[in-house]
């Protein structure tokens, strides 16, 4: 009788199978944080909404040529979900599209601060000397000046549209991921096994992307998910100074739209409630989500 020999794994196989092990864990965790579930069932739906945008609410309806006989600032009424605007278009069509460009930019942006983050703060508490020390100086140079202020003299002096917006925002806001990324580097390198590494002649590069990374990751992601509010926010508010596309649809600009007509002082509250609610509702659920994942990566929060 013949015994089947054990399989044996490569060491390849049993990392992808320890990560995959890992996420599997992770998602469990996840699903038993309500307020992070409630979060992402909501960011769900919007994204829905948004990628069927054209089915929802065809393009058709924001031609204001069509819309010759539609009652303008009519308030919220079963003909009219959520009332319409200063040109008769419906709101809900505008919140539709808007969606699009709002989510577009808050994610794009967030991912652009993420990667320049996540490489200079490694970078910063890596190396060590002239290189260490003037990447650390340059994390203090983009803290101090206002993000904001950054982006709006970004955004008048490039061509006006979504990706500059994206960029805008981007390269302003990744200052503080870097810090935090920095000291979790400086974490990691004082464990045994990084200069176990050292001593076996491990390079900068193996260290960073064997060791480092992989260390820093989980911080980044709860850090992502609490960023991309922020990012959503500063699309909002630069389409809402005039900087955004005006071709476009957003959330912003639908308030830059009600600022345009004085809608809040004219009684046309839903011009203005509308978009400013779902700005608050999805920022909240990308920060509901941060905190279930930052509990769940975090071993001091987790172990309360």
């Amino acid at each position: 009788m013949t015994t089947a020999s054990p399989t044996i794994r490569s060491p390849r196989a049993l990392a992808w199978h320890r990560r995959g092990t890992a996420f599997v864990d992770f998602c469990r965790e996840f699903a038993q944080h309500r307020a992070g579930m409630v979060g992402l069932v909501f960011l769900v739906i919007v994204a829905l909404v948004a990628i069927f945008a054209p089915v929802i609410a065809p393009a058709s309806m924001l031609d204001v040529t069509k819309l010759v006989d539609v009652q303008r600032f009519a308030p919220p009424s079963w003909e009219h979900p959520l009332g319409t605007d200063h040109q008769g278009r419906e709101i809900w069509v505008r919140m539709v599209w808007g969606a699009r460009v709002s989510l577009l930019v808050g994610l794009a942006a967030t991912a652009m601060s993420m990667i320049i983050g996540t490489l200079v703060g490694i970078a910063a508490g890596h190396f060590t000397g002239f290189f260490g020390g003037l990447m650390m100086r340059i994390i203090d140079f983009f803290l101090v000046l206002p993000s904001l202020i950054l982006a709006i003299v970004l955004s008048s002096v490039l061509s006006r549209g979504v990706w500059t917006i994206i960029i805008a925002i981007g390269l302003t806001s990744w200052a503080g991921t870097a810090r935090v990324v920095r000291a979790q580097t400086l974490s990691v390198e004082s464990r045994d096994y990084i200069e176990r590494s050292r001593a076996l002649g491990a390079g900068h590069w193996h260290i960073i992307m064997k060791h480092l990374l992989p260390g820093v990751l989980p911080l980044v992601l709860a850090n992502t998910t609490l960023t991309v509010g922020s990012a959503i926010i500063s699309e909002s508010t630069l389409a809402f100074l005039g900087l955004g596309d005006t071709t476009l649809q957003s959330w912003g600009s639908i308030l830059k739209n009600a600022m345009d007509v004085s809608a809040a002082t004219s009684g046309y509250w839903w011009y203005v409630l509308v978009p400013g609610i779902a700005i608050v509702l999805v920022v909240l659920s990308f920060t509901l989500m941060g905190r279930a994942v930052e509990n769940i990566t975090n071993p001091t929060l987790r172990s309360r």
